[in-house]
């Protein structure tokens, strides 16, 4: 899946921008992040969102309605590419055979049901990547990485292959999603960051999804990463209700993935310990 096809540039932003992944259908984390933004004073030109919008809950049609009356910035993750376009699955990139990839026919089937044809449509205008500067700093959003939709890029991927796609795209910063954990490198040449996602907890034994605020500081750019906190019981009784994998309905209670089959060696060590992200200066 060739991530490079449309680019969307938006020019100069003014921060704070507030960065967010993976609404995964979650209606009650949606509405918690935008309440978020509305406490920060944010409008919605300086919100961004990485993708992933439908995924794992319950709440298909009115989470994609949200964030799209909601008027932000949004590019497509691999799940809007396949249900705008009615592919038969995902794209996530699971292993075939996997328990992620069993689980994903499940819950995309799901979506699948649920949403909209006008949503459908709608998922289909947004584009692949974003452009912008903040801060004298050029940003690439991408949703797995710069060269594939749904390449998983995690902290512990290696700095030259990080490296690699941020030549690809001609940027000083490049922020992910996909993986479904928040994380930020920085070296001399560039940095990789990923706001984490909102709809699903960071596989770290707490019940919290992540946002990301990237704030012009002097000459600089200082990157936060701030836990979301939200209706998870509420939200994890809708999935239940709905029939849907209890997996990930008790995922959102536990804070503990359902499978870690996609995470290598590093992340799996981290599993069950709350994380603590401290502050970066680029």
């Amino acid at each position: 899946m060739n991530a490079q096809t449309d680019v969307r540039d938006l020019g100069a932003l003014t921060g704070p921008v507030m960065i967010f992944g993976g609404p995964y259908s979650n209606l009650q984390a949606t509405r918690a992040l935008l309440d978020a933004a509305n406490r920060l004073g944010l409008p919605a030109n300086q919100l961004v969102c990485t993708g992933d919008a439908v995924a794992y809950c319950a709440d298909t049609e009115a989470t994609v309605r949200l964030l799209r009356d909601a008027g932000m910035h949004w590019i497509q993750g691999n799940c809007e590419q396949s249900l705008g376009n009615r592919i038969d699955d995902c794209g996530c990139g699971f292993e075939e055979g996997s328990s992620c990839a069993t689980l994903s026919d499940s819950w995309y089937s799901y979506a699948n049901r649920t949403i909209s044809e006008d949503s459908r449509a709608w998922l289909r205008t947004l584009p692949a990547q974003l452009r912008f500067t903040l801060n004298g700093r050029r940003i690439q959003v991408v949703h797995g990485a710069a060269d594939q939709i749904n390449r998983f890029v995690f902290e512990s991927t290696p700095q030259d292959e990080k490296q690699r796609q941020l030549d690809l795209v001609q940027a000083d910063v490049v922020v992910g999603g996909h993986c479904g954990l928040p994380f930020g490198q920085a070296w001399h040449s560039g940095a990789w960051l990923n706001a984490g996602v909102i709809g699903m907890p960071a596989n770290d034994g707490t019940k919290d999804g992540w946002y990301m605020l990237l704030i012009p500081e002097a000459e600089r750019l200082k990157v936060s990463w701030h836990r979301l906190n939200y209706a998870a019981t509420e939200a994890a009784d809708a999935m239940r209700f709905a029939g849907l994998p209890t997996g990930y309905s008790d995922a959102l209670l536990s804070g503990l993935w359902p499978s870690i089959d996609i995470l290598p060696t590093a992340e799996r060590r981290r599993r069950g310990q709350p994380l603590q992200l401290a502050a970066l200066l680029i």
